[in-house]
């Protein structure tokens, strides 16, 4: 299978860098193709400018600058999306790339406001792997933007809805080290049942 791997963090020597490695090597495991795209690394700007948001409508301009973005998007069969929960949401970084390459005429069609359709064609499966550093209960209670990001808003861009998989690793804060390996070893052997 095809995979966009979309990895959001700064820290080179993070539990989350850990967690990639291992997870990386089950999708190489498990015979998928991966094109890892590390935002930080790749230099990814999320941030809009006027100019991209006054052109975010016209599906012949709005991709300037993206093209590489977009076309590694629509190659995808599967989506894994890797980051850490920050003030109960995605990092910036992150929200910035959702908000600059899932346009209109790449991952749906706007022409019709009253119906819009998804246009991914490719993608299957969105996987989630995501830490919080406070309990399950803590991020219900500010809803859990995260899990809604992968279990719904992602997978109803695909043609045909996408499974969604959401591995979360809650109260990271207090996990000890046997918890944080077990958590990094479950997500290689997810990886490669993929």
């Amino acid at each position: 299978m095809r995979i966009l791997y979309l990895y959001c963090h700064p820290l080179s020597e993070s539990y989350h860098a850990a967690i990639r490695v291992a997870a990386l090597a089950g999708l190489e495991e498990g015979g998928h193709r991966v094109d890892l795209c590390d935002l930080y690394v790749e230099g990814f700007d999320p941030v809009m400018r006027a100019d991209e948001r006054r052109r975010y409508q016209d599906t012949s301009r709005n991709q300037i600058g993206l093209e590489p973005y977009v076309a590694r998007l629509r190659d995808a069969e599967a989506i894994v999306v890797q980051f850490p929960t920050w003030c109960f949401g995605a990092p910036a970084m992150l929200k910035g790339f959702f908000d600059k390459v899932l346009l209109p005429g790449v991952s749906f069609d706007m022409s019709d406001p009253s119906h819009i359709k998804p246009l991914l064609a490719n993608l299957k499966v969105v996987v989630g792997i995501v830490t919080y550093g406070r309990g399950r209960l803590s991020a219900l209670g500010m809803g859990d933007a995260p899990r809604k990001l992968v279990t719904r808003y992602l997978p109803r861009c695909a043609v045909v809805t996408a499974r969604a998989q959401f591995h979360a690793l809650y109260g990271m804060n207090r996990a000890d080290e046997a918890k944080r390996k077990a958590f990094i070893a479950k997500m290689r052997e997810t990886m490669v049942r993929l």
